[in-house]
């Protein structure tokens, strides 16, 4: 999924990605929820994600 996009945008599809930019040490980077505890985070650099990273965010 990550892979297919073209855009940051298109990542909002599903809903269900709930994705989202993140702050504090994160600033610049967003996520896209796996469960209520894992996520997908990374940066969207130049049209693609970079330093993508599974994490247990709580």
């Amino acid at each position: 999924m990550i892979d297919n996009a073209a855009e940051l945008s298109d990542l909002k599809t599903p809903p269900g990605n709930r994705l989202e930019p993140l702050k504090g040490n994160r600033a610049g980077q967003h996520s896209i929820r796996i469960n209520d505890q894992f996520r997908i985070c990374f940066r969207w650099v130049d049209g693609q994600a970079e330093d993508v990273e599974i994490t247990d965010y709580h």
